[in-house]
């Protein structure tokens, strides 16, 4: 479905999103939920980025766009996912949302620490106050 919809529809980004009709996630625990949905809603009001789900990383960029992006983007860790289409905005880049279902590992544990969420929160101020 993403390739489709950007052979198809020519846009610049197309991204997965767990947040739209036909979307999920699959083997998160409450809290995991929660954290993505707090993450999604806080930038989805500070920062309008186009897209619902800024968190996930199931994304297909043109090579071009790619290449503009990471030499624009700053972020390290979850902040860049989100910057990615911040950015993207920004210089009018069209993006198209694809629903996914998102199915948690089977081996090892997830990233997300309490340092992570804090570096996510910094990260969207920061590019509340510069963007």
């Amino acid at each position: 479905a993403v390739v489709s919809t950007q052979s198809t529809g020519g846009c610049d980004i197309v991204t997965g999103t767990r947040y739209k009709t036909g979307g999920g996630v699959y083997g998160w625990d409450v809290i995991r939920k929660l954290i993505s949905c707090t993450a999604n809603y806080l930038t989805q009001i500070m920062l309008w980025p186009g897209c619902s789900d800024v968190t996930g990383s199931f994304r297909l960029y043109k090579k071009e766009v790619l290449e503009h992006l990471v030499s624009c983007v700053i972020s390290k860790g979850y902040v860049f996912q989100m910057e990615m289409m911040v950015r993207a905005k920004q210089h009018g880049y069209s993006v198209e949302e694809v629903p996914i279902t998102f199915v948690d590992r089977v081996y090892g544990e997830s990233k997300i620490s309490s340092k992570e969420i804090i570096g996510f929160w910094m990260g969207l101020m920061k590019l509340f106050a510069t963007t």
